[in-house]
């Protein structure tokens, strides 16, 4: 019990350090420790008439939870000065998987690592790291400090000023099922006392077996589910749906001020399903070591009015099916931009030519060949080039622009062949830098093959951009 307190005690010290760091930054201003990503971000924006379906979340082994602690996560500074960390993977792993790269790496290296981080207690290990210099904000799965040494399972990372989500090319960007970072809608500890009637941005919130669907297992935004979905899930929500309490829910229903604000969100921005539970209808995540939300009148005693009101709003969050439009941060109105690339640069790649292979490189979304006096040429003919997003996928008779942006010289070409037909039926041209093609997409059933070519003299790069003809 004193090691817990102590480990508590830490916490709440860190996530003041953090606070106390930035003391004098803009709280108001987007993509910053403080408001994470950009303003049109779903998670700072609300819609306009969203229409609702009809399905209600069932109850489960719990109660519903406003959660803390071991399953939700930390959010941690990182300062210019910090120093270099690398974070190694479990002996018994392969390495550290890094999913965008869909490879095992040896080691992480993070360039700036804070003082204090304090993974989760849960086994999901989440803790979250924001790097304001580089605009990054890295997340853990699995995160742990043994013997003086960082290890984690999995290692995932996004644009502190972005979208927040993510995008068929760089699919996974985070901790939580959905691929998003285990920070992103979480309540905070600077908004518990901001004096505001609502938490002024969409909340993130867990579901369990009963209430999430198998098929879709993800819809937009998401980019990805649990592995399992389809196999273990037998409701009707899938992760990255919006969840609201109707307009007209009677919030005079609610008498726990802390949860009347959460209700007040929850009407306004709703909350995006990002991961799964274990026996809880729903959990809305809360910042690890923040001021404690009150589950527990005192002791371990259940405070069972919360309960009821807590069940109170289960039955009437619903899923948002459309909106007329959304409004953002600033107060602007717009549509969700669903036309994202679809081309990721990363490997495995067979060298063709050359003796040297170039590599991919996460952070900047390109192959990065090295000082070369001859040309290198390698192919990716593996299908991972293009995950396939269900909401995202290309469909024959669609019109696609291939662009390609390299410096020193590469170039990048795209081949498609009709697995029916097993034949080639599109093969671009070699596109330099700022050079583009359109075409239509040829074929429901296909694979595709990408190539790029270095340039010759002291290094080069190539990223591709493939986005449908709006």
């Amino acid at each position: 019990m004193i090691v817990q307190e102590l480990i508590k005690l830490t916490l709440i010290t860190a996530i003041l350090c953090n606070h106390l760091a930035i003391a004098d930054e803009e709280t108001g201003a987007f993509g910053t420790f403080y408001k994470p990503f950009a303003s049109n971000s779903l998670w700072n924006s609300y819609p306009i008439n969203p229409k609702l379906q009809d399905f209600e979340i069932p109850t489960s082994v719990y109660f519903p939870a406003v959660q803390q602690g071991k399953y939700s996560t930390g959010l941690f500074l990182a300062q210019s000065s910090d120093p270099e960390m690398t974070i190694l993977g479990y002996p018994d792993k392969k390495g550290v998987w890094d999913p965008d790269s869909e490879a095992f790496k040896s080691n992480i290296k993070i360039k700036h690592w804070p003082k204090i981080v304090l993974p989760a207690e849960g086994g999901d290990g989440h803790a979250d790291i924001v790097d304001v210099e580089l605009g990054i904000i890295h997340s853990f799965f699995q995160l742990k400090l043994i013997d003086g040494k960082w290890y984690a399972t999995q290692y995932a990372w996004s644009s502190l000023n972005g979208r927040g989500w993510g995008d068929p090319a760089h699919y996974f960007q985070g901790a939580r099922a959905a691929a998003v970072g285990a920070a992103a809608g979480i309540i905070r500890q600077h908004e518990f006392d901001d004096g505001k009637t609502v938490y002024e941005h969409a909340l993130a919130l867990s579901l369990t077996y009963n209430a999430l669907s198998a098929s879709p297992s993800y819809v937009f935004p998401a980019t990805s589910a649990d592995r399992d979905a389809e196999k273990t899930n037998t409701g009707k929500i899938p992760e990255g749906a919006l969840l609201m309490l109707p307009p007209d829910f009677d919030l005079s229903t609610i008498k726990n001020e802390k949860l009347k604000k959460i209700a007040n969100t929850l009407k306004k921005y709703g909350a995006y399903v990002v991961d799964r539970n274990y026996g809880t209808p729903f959990v809305i995540y809360v910042e690890s070591g923040a001021k404690e939300f009150a589950m527990k009148k005192f002791k371990n005693l259940w405070d069972s009015d919360l309960g009821k009101e807590l069940h109170l709003i289960r039955t009437q969050l619903r899923q948002v099916e459309s909106a007329e439009g959304w409004v953002d941060g600033n107060g602007n109105s717009f549509i969700p931009d669903r036309n994202l690339n679809l081309l990721s640069m990363r490997g495995p790649w067979t060298l063709r030519q050359g003796n040297q292979a170039g590599e991919f490189d996460t952070f900047k979304q390109e192959v990065v060949f090295g000082k070369t006096t001859q040309l290198t040429v390698q192919e990716n003919y593996s299908g991972r080039s293009m995950q396939i997003i269900n909401w995202a996928k290309p469909i024959a008779g669609e019109s696609f622009k291939l662009s390609a942006f390299s410096k020193g010289g590469a170039t990048l070409a795209l081949k498609i062949v009709d697995k029916s037909q097993k034949k080639v039926v599109f093969q671009s041209k070699e596109l330099k830098n700022e050079e583009f093609e359109t075409f239509t997409w040829p074929s429901d059933n296909f694979s595709i093959t990408l190539i790029v070519s270095s340039g010759v003299g002291d290094g080069s790069s190539i990223r591709g951009e493939l986005l449908r003809q709006k």
